[in-house]
């Protein structure tokens, strides 16, 4: 008899915002989910459940009796440190539990307590303060990741690369949590050969995939035009493309970002490699928005994540959807089954 599937463990994220709402709210109406507990704090999420109106069981427990408890209450597993925010307030007293949450679900990953790690949405600017040094979520994850072992990169560094997965996109911004007006600078043809060597492989591996078609973005309006919008496309984007291609990845363009999103379009690729932030996470958000996920690859170790924000201005008020949540957990537990396995989902048994 094979053993019961490890429990997913998700993050607390900012208390003030809908990442308890959510919770909440996934646990109740979707009774199918993978066995998840919550790193938190479990009368913090029992008031939530007052505020918002819903009867919904939780039961403080350990990790190695979660996916037990899951069946009757919603499992929390205390990270030591109380919390007190209120819905809609950033309190800068719960910046040490928001980042113990995150640091104690990739320990039960690695110390193989946990399947995967889901983190619910944070606000950085309310953790700076309590010693937090990293431009997002993704970046701390690539520093926690160095408990796994070395990894390839130079210095014994992992590469975490964003990519947001919805039902009909998914997209990678190459440069990521940087004022646009740094992108230029930061654009190599490096940095996207590693980028897109890493989406490569991870589509492979963990969704089934055998040859990813890779659709790349031109940084400037129409990929350049041959120079006359900028000389970045064909000096460092085609380049980098021609090496993919090199390394045997199904990779083509640069193409022009206004035409790469409709219908049409969209059946020619298996992920799009954007230069930007919001060149990537704008069509993704646009087209599904409530079924959006946020995943980590390069790690490892699995993460997925909502593809939203902290929410402050609805917490507490029952107007948010868990909908991208319930679709991050979901993803979570197929990409650690394929882990575990070595099948992909999707992949041929």
């Amino acid at each position: 008899m094979s053993a019961a599937p490890l429990p997913l463990a998700l993050t607390l994220g900012e208390p003030g915002g809908i990442g308890l709402d959510v919770t909440l709210q996934a646990y109740q109406r979707h009774r199918d989910l993978p066995p998840f507990y919550l790193l938190g704090d479990a009368d913090a999420l029992a008031r939530r459940a007052a505020c918002l109106g819903l009867e919904v069981p939780i039961e403080a427990t350990d990790p190695s009796a979660a996916a037990g408890v899951f069946a009757r209450a919603l499992p929390v597993v205390a990270v030591g440190h109380p919390v007190v925010g209120e819905p809609g307030r950033l309190v800068p007293a719960d910046a040490p539990a928001v980042i113990a949450s995150i640091e104690t679900a990739v320990e039960h990953v690695r110390t193989g307590l946990a399947a995967a790690v889901v983190t619910n949405p944070i606000n950085k600017h309310a953790l700076y303060g309590a010693g937090f040094r990293f431009p997002g979520h993704t970046e701390f994850l690539g520093e926690l990741a160095r408990r796994f072992g070395p990894g390839p990169a130079p210095g014994g560094a992992w590469t975490p690369i964003m990519m947001l997965a919805g039902p009909e996109l998914r997209a990678v911004p190459v440069t990521v949590h940087v004022a646009l007006a740094a992108v230029p600078g930061l654009l190599t043809t490096d940095l996207i050969v590693e980028t897109g060597r890493i989406v490569a492989a991870d589509l492979a591996a963990r969704f089934g995939l055998k040859t990813p078609r890779l659709a790349v973005g031109g940084l400037n309006p129409h990929a350049g035009e041959n120079g006359t919008m900028g000389r970045e496309d064909d000096a460092v984007v085609a380049p980098a493309v021609a090496a993919l291609k090199g390394l045997g990845i199904d990779a083509f363009g640069p193409l022009p970002s206004d035409t790469m999103f409709h219908p049409a379009a969209r059946r020619g690729y298996d992920a799009a490699l954007l230069m930007y932030h919001d060149q990537a996470l704008i069509p993704v958000k646009t087209i599904a928005f409530d079924e959006t996920v946020n995943v980590t690859l390069g790690l490892p170790f699995v993460r997925t994540s909502p593809d939203h924000g902290t929410a402050l201005d609805i917490a507490g008020t029952g107007r948010a959807r868990p909908d991208s949540l319930v679709a991050a957990l979901r993803m979570a537990a197929r990409m650690a089954a394929a882990d575990a396995t070595g099948i992909p989902a999707g992949a041929a048994a």
